[in-house]
Protein backbone atom coordinates (compact mmCIF):
# COMPACT_ATOMS: atom_id res chain seq x y z
CA UNK A 1 0.00 0.00 0.00
CA UNK A 2 1.95 3.07 -1.18
CA UNK A 3 0.35 6.86 -1.35
CA UNK A 4 2.47 6.96 -4.79
CA UNK A 5 -0.37 5.16 -6.63
CA UNK A 6 -2.43 8.05 -6.15
CA UNK A 7 -0.06 11.15 -5.74
CA UNK A 8 -2.14 13.36 -7.74
CA UNK A 9 -5.28 12.90 -5.49
CA UNK A 10 -3.07 13.39 -2.70
CA UNK A 11 -2.08 16.85 -4.00
CA UNK A 12 -5.95 17.82 -5.23
CA UNK A 13 -6.73 17.00 -1.26
CA UNK A 14 -3.74 18.88 0.27
CA UNK A 15 -4.87 21.94 -1.81
CA UNK A 16 -8.20 21.56 -0.45
CA UNK A 17 -7.40 21.45 2.89
CA UNK A 18 -5.11 24.54 2.73
CA UNK A 19 -7.81 26.84 0.96
CA UNK A 20 -10.43 25.83 3.58
CA UNK A 21 -8.06 26.00 6.85
CA UNK A 22 -5.83 29.03 5.54
CA UNK A 23 -2.56 27.48 6.76
CA UNK A 24 0.58 25.63 4.74
CA UNK A 25 -0.36 21.98 4.38
CA UNK A 26 2.23 18.67 3.77
CA UNK A 27 1.34 15.45 3.17
CA UNK A 28 4.05 12.72 3.80
CA UNK A 29 4.05 9.29 3.04
CA UNK A 30 5.22 5.92 4.72
CA UNK A 31 8.79 6.50 4.05
CA UNK A 32 8.93 10.11 4.68
CA UNK A 33 8.75 11.17 1.30
CA UNK A 34 6.74 14.88 0.59
CA UNK A 35 4.27 13.90 -2.04
CA UNK A 36 2.38 16.93 -1.44
CA UNK A 37 2.98 21.14 -0.22
CA UNK A 38 1.65 24.01 -0.20
CA UNK A 39 3.12 27.70 0.85
CA UNK A 40 6.34 27.38 2.34
CA UNK A 41 6.76 23.37 1.79
CA UNK A 42 5.91 23.93 -2.45
CA UNK A 43 9.30 23.82 -3.59
CA UNK A 44 10.27 20.66 -1.05
CA UNK A 45 8.03 18.55 -2.39
CA UNK A 46 9.68 15.21 -3.25
CA UNK A 47 12.27 15.57 -0.57
CA UNK A 48 12.42 13.16 2.09
CA UNK A 49 11.66 14.76 5.35
CA UNK A 50 13.81 14.07 8.22
CA UNK A 51 13.88 11.03 10.52
CA UNK A 52 13.96 13.09 13.78
CA UNK A 53 10.92 15.54 12.65
CA UNK A 54 7.24 15.47 14.33
CA UNK A 55 6.21 13.65 10.64
CA UNK A 56 8.27 10.64 11.55
CA UNK A 57 6.74 10.52 15.41
CA UNK A 58 3.39 10.68 13.92
CA UNK A 59 4.48 7.69 11.44
CA UNK A 60 5.83 5.74 14.28
CA UNK A 61 3.33 6.30 16.74
CA UNK A 62 0.19 6.07 14.23
CA UNK A 63 -1.51 8.67 16.72
CA UNK A 64 -2.91 12.25 16.02
CA UNK A 65 -1.52 15.33 17.66
CA UNK A 66 -0.93 19.20 18.17
CA UNK A 67 1.88 21.17 19.16
CA UNK A 68 0.68 24.31 20.62
CA UNK A 69 4.65 25.42 21.77
CA UNK A 70 7.13 23.76 19.38
CA UNK A 71 9.91 22.37 21.19
CA UNK A 72 8.43 21.20 24.13
CA UNK A 73 6.28 18.38 22.41
CA UNK A 74 7.65 14.70 23.15
CA UNK A 75 7.60 14.87 18.94
CA UNK A 76 9.99 18.20 19.21
CA UNK A 77 12.62 16.00 21.67
CA UNK A 78 15.22 14.72 18.85
CA UNK A 79 14.05 17.23 16.04
CA UNK A 80 16.56 18.64 14.46
CA UNK A 81 15.31 22.14 14.28
CA UNK A 82 14.66 22.27 18.03
CA UNK A 83 16.65 25.16 19.05
CA UNK A 84 16.19 27.58 16.00
CA UNK A 85 12.59 26.53 14.89
CA UNK A 86 10.15 29.35 13.17
CA UNK A 87 6.75 27.31 13.54
CA UNK A 88 4.13 28.94 15.88
CA UNK A 89 2.18 25.31 16.29
CA UNK A 90 1.97 22.50 14.22
CA UNK A 91 -0.81 19.45 13.37
CA UNK A 92 -0.05 16.24 12.48
CA UNK A 93 -2.81 13.88 11.72
CA UNK A 94 -2.10 10.07 10.76
CA UNK A 95 -3.61 8.54 7.36
CA UNK A 96 -4.47 4.71 8.31
CA UNK A 97 -5.46 1.81 5.84
CA UNK A 98 -6.00 -1.30 7.18
CA UNK A 99 -4.52 -1.08 10.46
CA UNK A 100 -1.13 0.53 9.17
CA UNK A 101 0.12 4.33 9.14
CA UNK A 102 0.41 4.77 5.66
CA UNK A 103 1.20 8.58 5.97
CA UNK A 104 0.75 12.10 7.95
CA UNK A 105 -0.97 14.97 7.05
CA UNK A 106 0.86 18.37 8.38
CA UNK A 107 -0.61 21.68 9.07
CA UNK A 108 1.80 24.48 10.13
CA UNK A 109 1.38 27.98 11.26
CA UNK A 110 4.14 30.07 10.76
CA UNK A 111 1.95 33.47 12.26
CA UNK A 112 0.39 33.89 15.45
CA UNK A 113 -2.22 34.62 14.33
CA UNK A 114 -2.64 31.60 12.62
CA UNK A 115 -1.47 29.61 15.72
CA UNK A 116 -4.43 31.29 17.19
CA UNK A 117 -6.81 30.13 14.77
CA UNK A 118 -5.27 26.96 15.17
CA UNK A 119 -5.67 26.35 18.72
CA UNK A 120 -8.79 27.46 18.94
CA UNK A 121 -10.93 25.61 16.28
CA UNK A 122 -8.31 22.38 17.43
CA UNK A 123 -11.29 19.92 17.92
CA UNK A 124 -13.06 20.76 14.55
CA UNK A 125 -9.98 21.23 12.68
CA UNK A 126 -8.60 17.72 13.81
CA UNK A 127 -12.08 16.09 12.62
CA UNK A 128 -11.49 17.58 9.36
CA UNK A 129 -8.10 16.23 8.93
CA UNK A 130 -9.23 12.67 9.96
CA UNK A 131 -11.85 12.78 7.38
CA UNK A 132 -9.45 14.15 4.84
CA UNK A 133 -7.01 11.16 6.05
CA UNK A 134 -9.78 8.70 5.86
CA UNK A 135 -10.54 9.84 1.81
CA UNK A 136 -7.04 9.56 1.51
CA UNK A 137 -7.36 6.41 2.19
CA UNK A 138 -10.33 5.09 0.91
CA UNK A 139 -9.14 6.61 -2.68
CA UNK A 140 -5.99 4.39 -2.01
CA UNK A 141 -8.25 1.19 -1.69
CA UNK A 142 -10.91 1.74 -4.47
CA UNK A 143 -7.53 2.67 -6.95
CA UNK A 144 -6.03 -0.47 -5.31
CA UNK A 145 -9.08 -2.45 -5.58
CA UNK A 146 -9.56 -2.01 -9.30
CA UNK A 147 -5.31 -2.16 -9.82
CA UNK A 148 -6.20 -6.27 -8.80
CA UNK A 149 -9.20 -6.74 -10.79
CA UNK A 150 -7.35 -5.02 -13.76
CA UNK A 151 -4.36 -7.64 -12.77
CA UNK A 152 -6.56 -10.45 -12.62
CA UNK A 153 -8.34 -9.51 -15.66
CA UNK A 154 -4.79 -9.29 -17.45
CA UNK A 155 -4.31 -12.94 -15.69
CA UNK A 156 -7.14 -14.37 -16.88
CA UNK A 157 -6.57 -12.93 -20.39
CA UNK A 158 -3.26 -14.50 -20.66
CA UNK A 159 -4.47 -18.01 -19.14
CA UNK A 160 -7.16 -17.75 -21.71
CA UNK A 161 -4.91 -16.76 -24.29
CA UNK A 162 -2.91 -19.94 -23.46
CA UNK A 163 -5.44 -22.32 -23.60
CA UNK A 164 -5.55 -24.90 -26.79
CA UNK A 165 -9.12 -24.87 -26.79
CA UNK A 166 -10.65 -22.25 -28.81
CA UNK A 167 -13.01 -19.85 -26.72
CA UNK A 168 -15.81 -17.73 -27.46
CA UNK A 169 -17.76 -15.68 -24.94
CA UNK A 170 -21.63 -14.75 -25.96
CA UNK A 171 -24.66 -12.91 -24.61
CA UNK A 172 -28.22 -13.70 -24.15
CA UNK A 173 -28.96 -12.49 -27.91
CA UNK A 174 -25.80 -14.92 -29.25
CA UNK A 175 -23.71 -11.47 -29.69
CA UNK A 176 -19.98 -12.74 -29.31
CA UNK A 177 -18.26 -10.63 -26.48
CA UNK A 178 -14.79 -11.97 -26.04
CA UNK A 179 -12.70 -14.05 -27.83
CA UNK A 180 -9.46 -15.91 -27.82
CA UNK A 181 -6.48 -16.21 -29.56
CA UNK A 182 -7.03 -20.09 -30.70
CA UNK A 183 -10.62 -18.98 -31.56
CA UNK A 184 -9.39 -16.30 -33.81
CA UNK A 185 -6.92 -18.67 -35.55
CA UNK A 186 -9.64 -21.36 -36.27
CA UNK A 187 -12.19 -19.04 -37.07
CA UNK A 188 -10.48 -16.12 -38.53
CA UNK A 189 -11.94 -14.16 -35.48
CA UNK A 190 -14.08 -12.15 -38.07
CA UNK A 191 -16.79 -13.90 -36.21
CA UNK A 192 -19.17 -11.05 -33.89
CA UNK A 193 -22.54 -13.59 -33.77
CA UNK A 194 -22.27 -17.17 -33.20
CA UNK A 195 -24.81 -17.42 -35.97
CA UNK A 196 -21.57 -17.00 -38.09
CA UNK A 197 -19.69 -20.36 -36.91
CA UNK A 198 -23.01 -22.67 -36.01
CA UNK A 199 -25.83 -23.41 -38.03
CA UNK A 200 -29.59 -21.81 -36.87
CA UNK A 201 -30.64 -24.92 -35.08
CA UNK A 202 -27.61 -25.46 -33.11
CA UNK A 203 -27.02 -21.33 -32.22
CA UNK A 204 -30.44 -21.42 -31.06
CA UNK A 205 -30.48 -24.01 -29.05
CA UNK A 206 -27.36 -23.04 -27.15
CA UNK A 207 -29.32 -19.71 -26.57
CA UNK A 208 -32.45 -21.74 -25.15
CA UNK A 209 -29.81 -23.76 -22.51
CA UNK A 210 -30.52 -23.77 -18.89
CA UNK A 211 -27.81 -25.67 -17.91
CA UNK A 212 -24.20 -26.89 -18.53
CA UNK A 213 -23.63 -29.45 -21.64
CA UNK A 214 -20.55 -31.64 -22.37
CA UNK A 215 -19.64 -33.14 -25.71
CA UNK A 216 -21.50 -31.83 -28.48
CA UNK A 217 -20.49 -32.65 -31.80
CA UNK A 218 -21.15 -30.08 -34.72
CA UNK A 219 -19.93 -28.87 -37.49
CA UNK A 220 -18.96 -25.33 -37.81
CA UNK A 221 -18.55 -22.63 -40.16
CA UNK A 222 -15.31 -23.94 -42.57
CA UNK A 223 -16.62 -27.64 -42.57
CA UNK A 224 -14.72 -27.71 -39.21
CA UNK A 225 -16.12 -31.20 -36.98
CA UNK A 226 -15.73 -30.91 -33.35
CA UNK A 227 -17.12 -31.19 -29.64
CA UNK A 228 -17.95 -27.85 -27.73
CA UNK A 229 -19.23 -27.70 -24.16
CA UNK A 230 -21.14 -24.85 -22.75
CA UNK A 231 -21.28 -23.07 -19.54
CA UNK A 232 -23.60 -20.93 -18.57
CA UNK A 233 -22.32 -17.43 -17.02
CA UNK A 234 -24.85 -16.55 -14.17
CA UNK A 235 -25.15 -13.61 -11.91
CA UNK A 236 -27.52 -14.23 -8.68
CA UNK A 237 -28.94 -16.83 -10.20
CA UNK A 238 -30.04 -15.12 -13.32
CA UNK A 239 -28.60 -16.19 -16.92
CA UNK A 240 -26.50 -13.42 -18.51
CA UNK A 241 -24.46 -14.99 -20.83
CA UNK A 242 -23.20 -18.56 -22.40
CA UNK A 243 -18.76 -19.52 -22.60
CA UNK A 244 -18.34 -22.08 -25.41
CA UNK A 245 -15.17 -24.08 -25.91
CA UNK A 246 -14.79 -25.83 -29.13
CA UNK A 247 -12.53 -28.68 -29.54
CA UNK A 248 -11.45 -30.07 -33.08
CA UNK A 249 -12.06 -33.74 -33.56
CA UNK A 250 -8.37 -33.75 -34.75
CA UNK A 251 -7.68 -32.08 -31.02
CA UNK A 252 -10.08 -34.62 -29.60
CA UNK A 253 -8.75 -37.70 -30.77
CA UNK A 254 -5.21 -36.37 -29.93
CA UNK A 255 -6.39 -35.84 -26.38
CA UNK A 256 -7.93 -39.50 -26.91
CA UNK A 257 -4.84 -41.05 -28.19
CA UNK A 258 -2.36 -39.61 -25.51
CA UNK A 259 -4.32 -41.24 -22.72
CA UNK A 260 -4.49 -44.68 -24.57
CA UNK A 261 -0.57 -44.65 -24.96
CA UNK A 262 -0.24 -44.32 -21.51
CA UNK A 263 -1.38 -48.31 -21.86
CA UNK A 264 1.20 -50.23 -19.94
CA UNK A 265 4.11 -51.22 -22.57
CA UNK A 266 4.05 -54.98 -23.89
CA UNK A 267 6.89 -56.54 -25.17
CA UNK A 268 8.35 -59.87 -26.37
CA UNK A 269 10.32 -60.40 -23.17
CA UNK A 270 6.95 -60.87 -21.67
CA UNK A 271 5.76 -63.98 -23.45
CA UNK A 272 6.94 -66.64 -21.21
CA UNK A 273 8.78 -69.87 -22.56
CA UNK A 274 11.50 -71.49 -24.41
CA UNK A 275 9.56 -74.43 -26.49
CA UNK A 276 10.93 -74.50 -30.12
CA UNK A 277 6.94 -73.81 -31.36
CA UNK A 278 7.03 -70.65 -29.22
CA UNK A 279 10.17 -69.32 -30.35
CA UNK A 280 9.29 -69.48 -33.77
CA UNK A 281 6.28 -68.03 -33.29
CA UNK A 282 7.98 -64.72 -31.05
CA UNK A 283 10.59 -64.65 -34.02
CA UNK A 284 8.62 -64.46 -36.43
CA UNK A 285 6.49 -61.80 -35.27
CA UNK A 286 9.59 -59.51 -34.09
CA UNK A 287 10.63 -59.46 -37.87
CA UNK A 288 7.40 -58.19 -38.74
CA UNK A 289 6.72 -55.56 -36.24
CA UNK A 290 8.67 -53.17 -37.93
CA UNK A 291 6.61 -53.40 -41.00
CA UNK A 292 2.80 -52.29 -41.97
CA UNK A 293 2.01 -55.75 -42.95
CA UNK A 294 -1.37 -56.83 -41.55
CA UNK A 295 -0.43 -59.38 -39.36
CA UNK A 296 -2.89 -62.73 -38.34
CA UNK A 297 -2.88 -64.82 -35.03
CA UNK A 298 -3.93 -67.75 -34.77
CA UNK A 299 -4.92 -69.96 -31.81
CA UNK A 300 -6.47 -71.93 -29.59
CA UNK A 301 -8.57 -69.60 -26.73
CA UNK A 302 -5.93 -68.55 -23.81
CA UNK A 303 -2.87 -68.70 -26.08
CA UNK A 304 -1.82 -64.79 -25.80
CA UNK A 305 -3.09 -64.00 -29.04
CA UNK A 306 -3.57 -60.43 -27.61
CA UNK A 307 -0.51 -60.65 -25.86
CA UNK A 308 1.48 -61.15 -29.05
CA UNK A 309 -0.75 -58.56 -30.80
CA UNK A 310 0.52 -55.59 -27.79
CA UNK A 311 3.92 -57.29 -28.29
CA UNK A 312 3.99 -56.10 -32.20
CA UNK A 313 2.45 -52.75 -31.92
CA UNK A 314 4.98 -52.51 -28.89
CA UNK A 315 8.15 -53.30 -31.20
CA UNK A 316 6.78 -51.21 -34.21
CA UNK A 317 7.49 -47.83 -35.27
CA UNK A 318 3.82 -46.94 -33.92
CA UNK A 319 4.37 -47.94 -30.54
CA UNK A 320 3.77 -44.02 -29.47
CA UNK A 321 0.47 -44.07 -31.02
CA UNK A 322 -2.72 -45.89 -29.58
CA UNK A 323 -3.18 -49.60 -29.42
CA UNK A 324 -6.93 -50.33 -29.78
CA UNK A 325 -8.27 -53.52 -28.81
CA UNK A 326 -12.05 -55.27 -29.88
CA UNK A 327 -13.33 -58.44 -29.24
CA UNK A 328 -15.90 -58.83 -32.49
CA UNK A 329 -17.27 -62.03 -30.67
CA UNK A 330 -18.28 -60.13 -27.50
CA UNK A 331 -20.25 -57.32 -29.11
CA UNK A 332 -23.92 -57.93 -30.95
CA UNK A 333 -23.90 -57.82 -34.47
CA UNK A 334 -25.98 -54.75 -34.61
CA UNK A 335 -23.51 -52.83 -32.28
CA UNK A 336 -20.39 -53.98 -33.57
CA UNK A 337 -20.51 -51.71 -36.71
CA UNK A 338 -21.05 -48.46 -34.83
CA UNK A 339 -18.39 -49.36 -32.52
CA UNK A 340 -16.02 -50.08 -35.37
CA UNK A 341 -16.82 -47.11 -37.61
CA UNK A 342 -18.69 -44.78 -35.12
CA UNK A 343 -21.82 -42.90 -36.01
CA UNK A 344 -22.91 -39.64 -36.37
CA UNK A 345 -26.20 -38.01 -34.28
CA UNK A 346 -28.63 -38.48 -34.94
CA UNK A 347 -27.46 -42.41 -36.92
CA UNK A 348 -30.07 -44.31 -35.57
CA UNK A 349 -32.66 -44.46 -32.16
CA UNK A 350 -30.65 -43.59 -29.04
CA UNK A 351 -27.41 -42.41 -30.88
CA UNK A 352 -25.78 -40.49 -28.64
CA UNK A 353 -25.45 -36.28 -29.07
CA UNK A 354 -22.60 -35.40 -30.85
CA UNK A 355 -21.89 -38.76 -32.10
CA UNK A 356 -19.17 -41.25 -31.32
CA UNK A 357 -15.69 -41.86 -32.92
CA UNK A 358 -15.40 -45.89 -34.26
CA UNK A 359 -12.35 -47.80 -32.71
CA UNK A 360 -10.86 -46.78 -36.48
CA UNK A 361 -10.54 -43.75 -35.66
CA UNK A 362 -9.39 -43.94 -31.85
CA UNK A 363 -7.07 -46.10 -33.24
CA UNK A 364 -5.18 -43.47 -35.88
CA UNK A 365 -1.56 -43.71 -36.37
CA UNK A 366 -2.21 -46.66 -34.05
CA UNK A 367 -2.62 -50.54 -34.05
CA UNK A 368 -6.35 -52.26 -33.87
CA UNK A 369 -6.40 -55.08 -33.10
CA UNK A 370 -9.66 -57.48 -33.84
CA UNK A 371 -9.61 -60.14 -32.02
CA UNK A 372 -11.96 -63.69 -33.07
CA UNK A 373 -12.67 -61.93 -36.82
CA UNK A 374 -13.83 -65.28 -37.51
CA UNK A 375 -16.92 -64.16 -35.63
CA UNK A 376 -17.24 -61.13 -37.14
CA UNK A 377 -20.63 -61.46 -39.46
CA UNK A 378 -20.48 -61.30 -43.33
CA UNK A 379 -22.00 -57.61 -43.85
CA UNK A 380 -19.53 -56.15 -41.70
CA UNK A 381 -16.65 -58.32 -43.82
CA UNK A 382 -17.88 -56.35 -46.68
CA UNK A 383 -17.54 -52.87 -44.66
CA UNK A 384 -14.06 -53.98 -43.26
CA UNK A 385 -12.45 -55.12 -46.73
CA UNK A 386 -13.24 -51.37 -48.42
CA UNK A 387 -11.32 -49.92 -45.46
CA UNK A 388 -8.21 -51.88 -45.52
CA UNK A 389 -8.28 -51.45 -49.32
CA UNK A 390 -9.27 -47.53 -49.39
CA UNK A 391 -7.73 -46.78 -45.71
CA UNK A 392 -11.57 -44.52 -45.56
CA UNK A 393 -14.46 -45.22 -43.30
CA UNK A 394 -17.99 -44.22 -43.59
CA UNK A 395 -19.32 -43.32 -39.92
CA UNK A 396 -23.21 -44.41 -39.75
CA UNK A 397 -25.44 -41.18 -40.64
CA UNK A 398 -22.54 -39.47 -42.40
CA UNK A 399 -22.65 -38.70 -45.86
CA UNK A 400 -18.78 -38.43 -46.38
CA UNK A 401 -15.47 -40.43 -45.59
CA UNK A 402 -12.72 -40.16 -42.94
CA UNK A 403 -8.91 -40.69 -43.54
CA UNK A 404 -6.93 -43.52 -41.38
CA UNK A 405 -3.99 -44.23 -41.04
CA UNK A 406 -4.53 -47.87 -39.02
CA UNK A 407 -1.98 -51.14 -38.61
CA UNK A 408 -4.18 -53.93 -38.52
CA UNK A 409 -3.79 -57.29 -36.48
CA UNK A 410 -6.39 -59.58 -36.67
CA UNK A 411 -6.76 -62.90 -34.14
CA UNK A 412 -8.76 -65.94 -34.41
CA UNK A 413 -9.39 -69.35 -32.17
CA UNK A 414 -11.42 -70.69 -35.26
CA UNK A 415 -10.19 -72.14 -39.16
CA UNK A 416 -10.69 -69.50 -41.15
CA UNK A 417 -10.16 -71.74 -44.42
CA UNK A 418 -13.29 -73.54 -43.34
CA UNK A 419 -15.23 -70.47 -42.80
CA UNK A 420 -14.40 -69.67 -46.42
CA UNK A 421 -15.45 -73.14 -47.57
CA UNK A 422 -18.83 -73.06 -45.72
CA UNK A 423 -19.13 -69.54 -46.93
CA UNK A 424 -19.26 -68.01 -43.73
CA UNK A 425 -16.13 -65.73 -44.32
CA UNK A 426 -15.18 -63.81 -47.27
CA UNK A 427 -12.67 -65.51 -49.09
CA UNK A 428 -10.91 -62.20 -50.26
CA UNK A 429 -11.35 -60.79 -47.04
CA UNK A 430 -9.40 -63.91 -45.70
CA UNK A 431 -6.40 -63.24 -48.34
CA UNK A 432 -6.16 -59.86 -47.14
CA UNK A 433 -5.97 -60.61 -43.12
CA UNK A 434 -3.62 -63.37 -43.49
CA UNK A 435 -0.51 -61.63 -45.23
CA UNK A 436 1.59 -62.52 -41.95
CA UNK A 437 -0.13 -65.69 -39.89
CA UNK A 438 1.60 -66.26 -37.09
CA UNK A 439 0.60 -69.21 -35.02
CA UNK A 440 1.02 -69.81 -31.07
CA UNK A 441 0.74 -73.27 -30.11
CA UNK A 442 -0.92 -74.57 -27.17
CA UNK A 443 -0.10 -75.29 -23.65
CA UNK A 444 -0.49 -79.23 -24.11
CA UNK A 445 1.98 -79.31 -27.06
CA UNK A 446 5.03 -77.52 -25.11
CA UNK A 447 4.92 -79.57 -21.77
CA UNK A 448 8.49 -78.10 -21.07
CA UNK A 449 6.79 -74.26 -20.59
CA UNK A 450 4.50 -75.33 -18.17
CA UNK A 451 6.97 -75.12 -14.97
CA UNK A 452 8.46 -72.02 -16.14
CA UNK A 453 5.40 -70.45 -16.91
CA UNK A 454 3.71 -71.18 -13.61
CA UNK A 455 6.36 -70.10 -11.78
CA UNK A 456 6.20 -66.48 -13.61
CA UNK A 457 2.50 -66.86 -12.66
CA UNK A 458 2.73 -67.75 -9.44
CA UNK A 459 4.93 -64.94 -8.32
CA UNK A 460 2.94 -62.41 -10.73
CA UNK A 461 -0.14 -63.70 -8.57
CA UNK A 462 1.47 -63.33 -5.16
CA UNK A 463 2.23 -59.62 -5.50
CA UNK A 464 -1.14 -58.97 -6.70
CA UNK A 465 -2.62 -60.91 -3.84
CA UNK A 466 0.22 -58.74 -1.22
CA UNK A 467 1.68 -62.70 -0.20
CA UNK A 468 4.95 -64.28 -0.02
CA UNK A 469 6.11 -66.28 -2.68
CA UNK A 470 5.50 -70.13 -2.30
CA UNK A 471 7.49 -72.76 -3.54
CA UNK A 472 5.95 -75.30 -6.29
CA UNK A 473 6.57 -78.70 -4.60
CA UNK A 474 7.18 -81.64 -7.16
CA UNK A 475 3.75 -83.25 -6.83
CA UNK A 476 2.56 -80.05 -7.85
CA UNK A 477 4.45 -79.70 -10.85
CA UNK A 478 3.83 -83.41 -12.01
CA UNK A 479 0.30 -82.39 -11.39
CA UNK A 480 0.26 -79.43 -13.64
CA UNK A 481 2.32 -80.77 -15.99
CA UNK A 482 -0.66 -83.91 -16.87
CA UNK A 483 -3.22 -81.74 -17.30
CA UNK A 484 -3.95 -80.86 -21.18
CA UNK A 485 -4.43 -77.39 -20.68
CA UNK A 486 -7.84 -76.87 -22.94
CA UNK A 487 -8.11 -73.44 -21.47
CA UNK A 488 -4.14 -72.69 -22.32
CA UNK A 489 -2.34 -70.40 -20.51
CA UNK A 490 -5.30 -68.25 -19.06
CA UNK A 491 -6.95 -71.19 -17.58
CA UNK A 492 -3.33 -71.83 -15.84
CA UNK A 493 -3.39 -68.43 -14.37
CA UNK A 494 -6.52 -69.03 -12.69
CA UNK A 495 -5.33 -72.29 -11.39
CA UNK A 496 -2.44 -70.84 -10.34
CA UNK A 497 -3.84 -68.01 -8.97
CA UNK A 498 -6.38 -70.02 -6.62
CA UNK A 499 -4.06 -72.32 -5.65
CA UNK A 500 -1.97 -69.11 -4.23
CA UNK A 501 -4.95 -67.53 -2.32
CA UNK A 502 -6.07 -71.07 -0.51
CA UNK A 503 -1.83 -71.69 0.00
CA UNK A 504 -1.40 -71.46 3.56
CA UNK A 505 2.29 -73.00 4.67
CA UNK A 506 4.22 -71.50 1.50
CA UNK A 507 4.35 -74.52 -0.51
CA UNK A 508 1.85 -75.40 -2.93
CA UNK A 509 0.66 -78.64 -3.41
CA UNK A 510 -1.77 -81.28 -5.27
CA UNK A 511 -4.49 -80.45 -2.55
CA UNK A 512 -4.24 -76.64 -3.62
CA UNK A 513 -5.74 -76.80 -6.99
CA UNK A 514 -9.28 -76.41 -8.03
CA UNK A 515 -11.30 -79.29 -7.05
CA UNK A 516 -12.21 -79.61 -10.47
CA UNK A 517 -8.29 -79.79 -11.54
CA UNK A 518 -7.77 -81.87 -9.06
CA UNK A 519 -10.53 -84.57 -9.95
CA UNK A 520 -9.43 -84.26 -13.49
CA UNK A 521 -5.49 -85.15 -12.15
CA UNK A 522 -6.97 -88.05 -10.03
CA UNK A 523 -9.18 -89.86 -13.10
CA UNK A 524 -6.23 -89.26 -15.38
CA UNK A 525 -3.79 -90.97 -12.78
CA UNK A 526 -4.98 -94.02 -13.78
CA UNK A 527 -2.97 -93.74 -16.77
CA UNK A 528 -3.32 -95.87 -20.06
CA UNK A 529 -1.18 -98.52 -19.32
CA UNK A 530 -2.08 -101.86 -17.58
CA UNK A 531 -1.05 -101.49 -13.67
CA UNK A 532 -1.96 -104.28 -10.81
CA UNK A 533 -4.42 -103.06 -8.34
CA UNK A 534 -2.77 -102.36 -5.60
CA UNK A 535 -0.62 -99.98 -7.24
CA UNK A 536 -3.32 -97.96 -8.99
CA UNK A 537 -5.18 -98.04 -4.88
CA UNK A 538 -2.13 -96.86 -3.65
CA UNK A 539 -1.62 -94.06 -5.82
CA UNK A 540 -5.32 -92.93 -5.74
CA UNK A 541 -4.90 -93.56 -1.98
CA UNK A 542 -1.49 -90.79 -2.40
CA UNK A 543 -2.85 -88.48 -4.68
CA UNK A 544 -6.01 -88.64 -1.84
CA UNK A 545 -4.18 -87.20 0.91
CA UNK A 546 -1.76 -85.02 -0.84
CA UNK A 547 -5.16 -83.13 -1.80
CA UNK A 548 -6.73 -83.43 1.51
CA UNK A 549 -3.78 -82.98 3.77
CA UNK A 550 -2.09 -86.03 6.13
CA UNK A 551 -4.25 -84.00 9.49
CA UNK A 552 -6.59 -85.86 11.09
CA UNK A 553 -8.99 -83.91 9.41
CA UNK A 554 -7.45 -84.74 5.90
CA UNK A 555 -7.42 -88.28 6.75
CA UNK A 556 -11.17 -88.10 7.54
CA UNK A 557 -12.15 -86.04 4.43
CA UNK A 558 -10.12 -88.86 2.01
CA UNK A 559 -11.90 -91.71 3.74
CA UNK A 560 -15.12 -90.16 2.66
CA UNK A 561 -13.76 -88.94 -0.69
CA UNK A 562 -12.58 -92.77 -1.39
CA UNK A 563 -15.71 -93.96 0.16
CA UNK A 564 -14.23 -96.18 2.60
CA UNK A 565 -13.72 -95.86 6.45
CA UNK A 566 -11.49 -94.11 8.39
CA UNK A 567 -10.05 -97.24 10.14
CA UNK A 568 -9.54 -98.97 6.44
CA UNK A 569 -7.99 -95.79 5.43
CA UNK A 570 -5.24 -96.15 8.57
CA UNK A 571 -4.55 -99.85 7.40
CA UNK A 572 -3.76 -99.15 3.73
CA UNK A 573 -1.63 -96.30 4.66
CA UNK A 574 -0.01 -98.66 6.87
CA UNK A 575 -0.09 -101.37 4.32
CA UNK A 576 1.63 -99.68 0.99
CA UNK A 577 3.39 -97.19 3.43
CA UNK A 578 2.22 -93.99 2.01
Amino acid sequence: MSLQKIVSSVRLICEAIASVVNIDVTIVDDHRVRLAGTGRYSESVGEIVSVNSAFSYALNEGLGFIIENPGEHQACVNCDCKDKCNEHAEVCCPIRLDGKTIGVIGLIAFKAEQRKALIENQGNLMSFLERMADLIATKLKEFEGHETLELLAMELEVVVDSLDTSLVAIDLKGNILRTNRKFKKVFSGKATHISQIMDGDEWRSVLLSRENARNHFHTFSGGVEGVYDLSLIKVNQSIKGYIITIKSMEEVMNTVNDMMTDAVVTGFEHIIGNSESLLEAKALAKKVANTASTVLILGESGTGKELFARAIHHSSPRNNAPFVAINCAAIPDHLLESELFGYEEGAFTGARRGGKPGKFQLANKGTLFLDEIGDMPLHLQAKLLRVLQEKRIDRLGSDHSIDVDVRLIAATHRNLEEKVVEGSFRQDLYYRLNVIPVIIPPLRERHDDILITAEFLVSKCSKKLLRDVPQLTDSFVKMLIAHDWPGNVRELENAIEYAVNVCDDGMLEPRHLPKRLMSMGMASSVGSTIRTIDALEKEVIANALDYYGRSGEGHEKAAVALGISRATLYRKVKQYQI
